[in-house]
């Protein structure tokens, strides 16, 4: 199969199109969103959506993101719409928020993983909401990437993974976010299960007290089911192994080096992962700066693409862990994931 990529800044009409021509005919196609890029499909067609789990490599029994071009889209696919939910997608929509609610009959269990919830969200990226208006249909989308693959930013990225399994990506440019839409589940006590930009900070000043599921920064445990995307227990993993030290800085940045000349005896190709405030300290090593830790979004931004652009040229990578607080807890949440929760604190 050969795979075309069309640059929404120039023939934004035209790909829309011809992605919506293709996902009516049940073929997957690969499009930008302010989050990460999707791997999209008919959401209302199961056949098309088993294509998603067979292009990306994935297991089904990881439940689907539907995203949807209106607020009113929901009614069709929750048994009915919560008034909570209204507030948040008010207040969020259009946005990286997902909310899980209880399914209508009509969506499929290939798009939930056999649950009796769906997870469902509206982006904010115009091209995303044009490709589904023109779709008419809801569009099921994970990460385009492969399976347990750091998730794709940059339409390049998707091509590294998915040149010959699907027909077409639409090349956006780089997502405005870098990490994907935080997952709200509103059945029973407010959850999040999977944190990103919209943060528990931001929902809480909205609707007041929102619990965090355990597993957001530990391993799910072995007969929990994952209720949302991102919960399984290795998942955003470049080639090389990851370690995550945590505390202060400077604690953290000698802990590192001393790490990244032990591992260098042992023969090891090392790489450090690590922040603005520390990076006076890697001098003379194989280090990358993730961004800001007192502006955990720059983090963020850069994480994947950090991922994938180091892990391919070393065995090692060393990366500093911060603060959990607003969008540090989406950093975390993705950095541990990516780790295997290989991690220390000092």
């Amino acid at each position: 199969m050969k795979t075309e990529v069309i640059s929404t800044a120039r023939r934004e009409e035209a790909g829309t199109a011809l992605g919506a021509e293709l996902i009516q005919n049940g073929e997957l196609v690969a499009f930008p969103t302010e989050t990460v890029y999707g791997l999209g499909a008919n959401g209302m067609d199961g056949e098309a959506v088993n294509r998603i789990f067979e292009a990306k490599g994935r297991p089904n029994d990881n439940p689907l993101i539907l995203h949807v071009a209106k607020k009113s889209d929901v009614k069709a696919l929750w048994a009915h719409v919560p008034k909570l939910a209204n507030v948040l997608m008010d207040t969020f929509w259009p946005g990286p928020l997902t909310l899980i609610f209880n399914k209508a009959d009509e969506v499929p269990y290939e798009v939930t993983a056999g649950l009796e919830t769906v997870a469902v969200r509206m982006p904010a990226d115009k091209t995303a909401r044009m490709l589904i208006q023109k779709s008419g249909v809801p569009i099921a989308a994970p990460s385009a990437n492969r399976s347990g693959r750091p998730s794709p930013t940059t339409a390049e990225h998707v091509l590294a993974d998915m040149d010959g399994r699907i027909p077409l990506i639409l090349d956006g440019g780089p997502c405005r976010y870098g990490v994907e839409s935080t997952v709200l589940s509103l059945v029973g006590d407010p959850t999040i299960l999977r944190p990103g930009a919209v943060t528990r900070e931001m929902l809480e000043a909205v609707i007041g007290p929102v619990r965090l599921a355990p597993s957001i920064l530990n391993p799910l445990g072995e007969r929990e089911v994952a209720a949302s995307p991102g919960m399984k227990y290795k998942h955003y993993a470049p080639d090389a192994s990851v370690h995550v030290v945590e505390g202060e800085p400077k604690p953290v940045a000698k802990r590192i080096r001393t790490l990244y000349y032990d591992l260098e005896a042992d023969g090891k190709r090392v790489a450090i992962l690590g922040t603005e405030q520390t990076m006076p300290g890697y001098r003379n090593m194989n280090a990358y700066s993730l961004g800001d830790r007192d502006d955990p979004e720059t983090l963020c931004q850069s994480l994947f693409r950090l991922l994938r652009d180091v892990g391919g040229d070393c065995d090692v990578i060393l990366a500093e862990g911060v603060e959990t607080a607003n969008t540090g807890l989406a950093f975390m949440n993705r950095l541990l994931r990516a780790a295997g929760f290989s991690r220390e604190r000092v």
